[in-house]
């Protein structure tokens, strides 16, 4: 079953990247996407300031059954990215990590691995899990082959969330 995705990541650092891990739909007859920055959105909000990327964000997300958070070296320290995630869980999203570290940017020079912490969120009445690690899976785009994996592991998400 095709999901509507809505990729989170840090945009300034990460784009390249996580072109790469969205365009690895294009080619696949299954896939359905949304909510991804392009440069012209990102620029064009970032002028109108955080009131008018929260509701980007929150109107990205209208539709979507699955967050894909794609983990670069600095996205776990973003507010947007932690706001995303909030908004997310709140909405019943199916959430994953994606590690991104290996994939090449515009350079062509990997990164140094984030962290899949991302603080404590997700704090509930019902458990103790705090941390995106502990509630969510997170997936190595090279070692664990997102390329190939990527519907998989959407479709996990989801059905984890319920969906």
């Amino acid at each position: 079953m095709a999901r509507k995705a809505f990729f989170s990541f840090h945009y300034e650092r990460d784009v390249w990247r996580a072109g790469q891990v969205r365009n690895s739909w294009i080619t696949k007859p299954d896939r359905e996407t949304a909510g991804f920055w392009d440069s012209s959105d990102w620029e064009e909000v970032k002028k109108k300031g955080d009131a008018a990327i929260k509701k980007w964000i929150d109107d990205q997300l209208i539709g979507t059954s699955v967050t894909v958070v794609l983990i670069g070296a600095e996205t776990s320290n973003r507010d947007y990215v932690k706001y995303e995630l909030e908004k997310s869980w709140s909405r019943g999203n199916g959430i994953l990590g994606i590690h991104i570290h290996n994939l090449k940017n515009s350079k062509g020079e990997t990164d140094n691995k984030g962290s899949s912490a991302f603080g404590p969120i997700f704090k509930s009445t019902n458990d103790d899990k705090q941390y995106f690690y502990e509630r969510f899976s997170t997936y190595d785009w090279i070692d664990d082959d997102g390329y190939n994996n990527l519907g998989k592991w959407v479709e996990a998400a989801a059905k984890q969330a319920g969906k």
